[in-house]
């Protein structure tokens, strides 16, 4: 568990039957008292129809895995999700930083599949593929609307095999049709660099998977050995990722005291804490509107405890936790389970957090008015 996916009809009933009442008993054990049993008998009953009088043969596990991604999507909850085999396998891939695709980050916005961020010396990158680039279609599949992990699911596929994307890219009146080869693709979710004709160390972190951690410590310790003075953290356009991995980045920066508060509706609540051994220099933080989720976990607590400055414009908003549950046959739940509370107990979600210092920057725009903004405020903080 981890918190960021033929026969006849009679053997058919039988086995759906036995579903059914070991979902009762599951039911039962969470403590809810009353089950509808006319609802579960219609289960039964649809399924078995299906099966048995249905123009063209189904398989069972076809119907179950049906009627399980039915049940997730009645929670009208676009972060909960039955990931198949596949798609939780790609998942796990993505937590722990490795997989094969395209280099790309990609989000929703504006019920389209946008490119967030292009990976150097990646299949994306060497075709041109740019930040802020619409995902129309992935192969011949319409890309509007889609689900982010089932076009996750589409783009990903074996080294070697060939994908077309078609592309709306800003101020391009046509479509652009982009053919890849999928690569494996090993990314690094922290990269550094002093910034040049300064002493101010700079940091972007994209995503927060299980090897961030160990990525910053090695990050900050080469630019320690530069002898910086301060340090700006680029938070923009990272859409989240691992809770625990969050809470270790925020104490290398964070105060003794409390990082985030994770409030379940079952089970005991969780306070994670900083020791309070964190990096003793000026911090300034970067934040747009697609920091999300962990990104929000970091900035939010850093805002609260007053351990820098934020810059930018306000953060997307997602203030919920989900857990990724294994489930038999390789499959994976992937289901909201907790709400998090900043430092001062504060509910960011569909509210986000608001920079301490507002700077709007249009996407691709040069010149970077907030990483200038950044440096400006960094200068004078050393100063």
């Amino acid at each position: 568990m981890r918190r960021r996916f033929g026969t006849g009809p009679r053997w058919s009933i039988v086995v759906v039957g036995l579903a059914v009442l070991l979902f009762a008993g599951v039911v039962f054990a969470g403590g809810i008292i009353a089950v509808n049993y006319k609802h579960m008998g219609n289960l039964v009953r649809v399924i078995s129809l299906v099966r048995s009088q249905y123009l063209h043969p189904v398989e069972t596990s076809d119907l179950i895995d049906g009627a399980i991604k039915g049940l997730v999507d009645s929670l009208h909850d676009e972060y909960s999700v039955y990931l198949e085999p596949k798609t939780y396998a790609q998942l796990q891939a993505q937590i722990r930083g490795s997989f094969g695709g395209l280099g790309i980050l990609v989000g929703v916005k504006d019920d389209y599949l946008t490119v967030v961020r292009v990976y150097d010396n990646t299949p994306a990158a060497k075709k041109g593929i740019k930040a802020g680039d619409k995902i129309v279609k992935i192969g011949d599949q319409d890309a509007q609307g889609i689900h982010l992990d089932s076009a996750v699911e589409l783009m990903r596929g074996a080294v070697g095999s060939k994908i077309k994307l078609t592309v709306k890219r800003e101020h391009e009146p046509e479509l652009l049709e982009i053919n890849l080869v999928r690569e494996e693709i090993s990314v690094p979710t922290v990269e550094g660099k002093v910034i040049e004709g300064t002493d101010i160390g700079y940091m972007v972190l994209s995503q927060f998977s299980e090897k961030t951690p160990d990525e910053l410590d090695k990050v900050l310790s080469d630019l320690e050995r530069e002898d910086i003075k301060g340090i700006i953290l680029d938070l923009r356009d990272n859409p989240g990722g691992e809770l625990v991995s969050a809470t270790k980045v925020a104490n290398y920066f964070l105060p003794a005291g409390p990082i985030v508060y994770v409030d379940y509706r079952v089970g005991k609540d969780q306070t994670f804490t900083a020791d309070g051994h964190r990096v003793k220099l000026p911090l300034v933080v970067l934040v747009n509107g697609n920091s999300a989720s962990a990104a929000e976990i970091l900035s939010g607590a850093i805002k609260d405890t007053g351990a820098g400055t934020l810059v930018g414009e306000k953060t997307f908003g997602k203030g919920i936790v989900q857990t990724v549950f294994p489930l038999d046959n390789e499959a994976g739940l992937k289901l909201t389970t907790a709400r998090y509370l900043t430092p001062k107990k504060k509910d960011i979600h569909k509210k986000g957090i608001e920079p301490d210092v507002e700077v709007k920057q249009k996407p691709n725009a040069q010149p970077d008015l907030q990483f200038e903004k950044a440096i400006e405020i960094m200068k004078q903080k050393i100063s």
